[in-house]
């Protein structure tokens, strides 16, 4: 299917000089959500999907449903939007197109992933690859992660990255080629 023309584009958007990717027309058509979760799943490796606020939870919550190796999903979030406990929360800086921030996960959530073998296999999503800098991050955090389950301690690792719409004249997919492999369902210029 071709999803590209679904896709609208918003030029100097949330500030001057970012051509904004609106994926929420693939919100309005429950058929068309879920033939695209459907492909989303198909391209995730691993058990455990780790998605950040607000619009990877959209897709990865639909992966869930997929007939495929998707378990679990991983909440991804902001500052505040995450109760703890304490030593629960971690912390990661990540570098975005429009400056620095810091996004959190659980620890607790890793630990109630599915392990493979000796490690928690983990599939990046996330709506838009743009100059990368959230996912690589977020993966650099997560890979730095040992979590205890039953007794036994499990490394997270980032199997691979998967992206609805990846913009393919930004240097996202170079920036994270070097810890997994990266999968888009849809590719688009930033001058479109």
């Amino acid at each position: 299917m071709d999803y590209s023309k679904y896709v609208k584009f918003y030029p100097d958007f949330p500030i001057k000089g970012v051509n904004f990717v609106d994926i929420i027309p693939f919100l309005q058509d429950k058929e068309l959500f879920q033939h695209l979760c459907d492909d989303l799943t198909a391209l995730c490796d691993a058990p455990n999907v780790a998605a950040p606020e607000a619009r990877g939870f959209l897709f990865g919550a639909g992966m869930l449903y997929g007939n495929n190796i998707v378990r679990n999903l991983i909440p991804l979030r902001k500052k505040g939007k995450l109760p703890f406990r304490e030593g629960d929360l971690i912390q990661v800086e990540i570098m975005k197109e429009y400056g620095p921030d810091h996004v959190y996960f659980r620890k607790s959530d890793l630990a109630a992933s599915h392990p493979s073998g000796d490690t928690i296999e983990i599939t990046f999503f996330d709506d838009i690859l743009a100059t990368g800098g959230t996912a690589r991050g977020l993966a650099l955090g997560l890979n730095a992660q040992t979590v205890l389950i039953d007794g036994k301690s499990y490394k997270v690792k980032v199997k691979d990255f998967v992206f609805l719409v990846e913009i393919d004249d930004l240097p996202g997919r170079s920036r994270l080629e070097d810890i997994a492999p990266v999968k888009s369902v849809i590719h688009v210029k930033e001058s479109e």
